[in-house]
Formats: C-alpha cells, sequence, structure tokens
C-alpha cells in the first residue's frame, strides 16, 4: 500500500508538471512562434530547471507533439461527455450536437490559445507531428461523425447528409467563430456565440425552418 501510495504520488507530480510545461509552451508558441521559443524559455515560464523538460520530454518537438494530444484529447473527451449527457437524458441528437457546439465554446473560451495553435498547425504541412496531428483531429471529428450516424439511422436527419464532411463543417464552425469572437468580438458573451451557432445548426443540419 506504501509503496503504491508513492507511486501515485509520484505520478501526481509528474503529471502536475507536465501540465505546466503545457502551459507554459503553448503561451510561449502562441506570442512568438514555434521556432523562436526555447527550452530555456519553456522552462523559465513553467517556473522548472530546464533538464526537468527533458526528464518528460525528449525534445521540444515532442513536447509539443504531446501538447498537441494532450489539448485536443480534452476536447475530444468534453464532446463526448455533451452527447453522452443528453442520451442519459433522453434527448435527441440534434439537441445532442447543440450540447457539442456548447461544449466546443467552453472549450476554447478556457483555452484560447491552445485552441490558436490548433488551427495554425491543421493549415501546416512541414512538421514532424503532421500525423499526429491528423490523428487527434479525427478523434475530435468522429465524436460528431457517430452522433450524425445516430441520426440518420433514427430519422431524425436527412440520409442525404455526408456525415464526414458534415462533421468537419461543424467542428470547423465552431473553432473558427470562436477564434472570431475571441479576437474581434470579446464584448459578446459565449451565451451570445452559442445562440447564433445554434440558430444555424437548427435551421441547417436539422432542417427545422
Amino acid at each position: 500500500m506504501e509503496s503504491s501510495s508513492v507511486t501515485s504520488g509520484g505520478r501526481t507530480r509528474r503529471e502536475a508538471t507536465r501540465q505546466k510545461l503545457y502551459e507554459a509552451a503553448v503561451t510561449l508558441i502562441a506570442e512568438q512562434g514555434f521556432s523562436a521559443t526555447t527550452v530555456d524559455e519553456i522552462a523559465e515560464r513553467a517556473g522548472v530547471a530546464k533538464g526537468t523538460v527533458y526528464y518528460n520530454f525528449a525534445s521540444k518537438s515532442v513536447l509539443f507533439e504531446e501538447l498537441l494530444r494532450h489539448g485536443v484529447g480534452l476536447l475530444t473527451a468534453s464532446l463526448q461527455e455533451a452527447a453522452d449527457r443528453t442520451a442519459r437524458d433522453g434527448r435527441g441528437k440534434v439537441d445532442a450536437l447543440d450540447a457539442m457546439i456548447r461544449a466546443g465554446l467552453v472549450f476554447i473560451d478556457r483555452y484560447p490559445a491552445f485552441t490558436q495553435l490548433y488551427v495554425a498547425e491543421l493549415w501546416r504541412t512541414n512538421r514532424a507531428w503532421q500525423n499526429t496531428l491528423m490523428v487527434v483531429r479525427q478523434q475530435a471529428v468522429a465524436v460528431v461523425e457517430d452522433v450524425l450516424r445516430e441520426g440518420v439511422a433514427n430519422g431524425e436527419f436527412s440520409e442525404e447528409i455526408d456525415v464526414p464532411l458534415t462533421a468537419s463543417a461543424l467542428v470547423g464552425m465552431v473553432l473558427v467563430a470562436a477564434l472570431d469572437w475571441k479576437s474581434f468580438q470579446p464584448e459578446r458573451s459565449l451565451d451570445d456565440v452559442h445562440a447564433a451557432l445554434s440558430r444555424l445548426l437548427q435551421g441547417r443540419v436539422s432542417g427545422r425552418p
């Protein structure tokens, strides 16, 4: 039991350290770009020794790749929880998509710097972590695809819906609208932005007037 507690405590401390490194890296890279950001700066911003960075991550590139996995993993979990919650409440798939839109906005409101980096990296093709980025992106989109397929199967959505493209469009809509909100319309509330996207969803995806 004592050995297990020590192991658990060590794991918790390491997770906390890695979280600090993620937060430091995402802030610095958002401010000055990946190439211009050094490991020394990441360590200083995180309040740890440079060796601690290399203890947790083999290189700056590995740190950034794991940052992408971590961030998109949090987003995917948020979307899945929103879908699961509406299912438990007995609500339909349109409500599930609407809840997922809100969950995405909440995530972006909490992690704007990460979202900015993520969207920027989607347009790059020369990064070492490109394959990882495609995998984690598909994990997030797949959650939306599942809801759309279930909606088609139960007759809530038209069979003519292109499920993969519609799922990508919905995720992209949330990302772009939220970045525009944070950058150019910060006076708007999250509820305002959600209401606008919800109306688009209700009128286009569900076919409701």
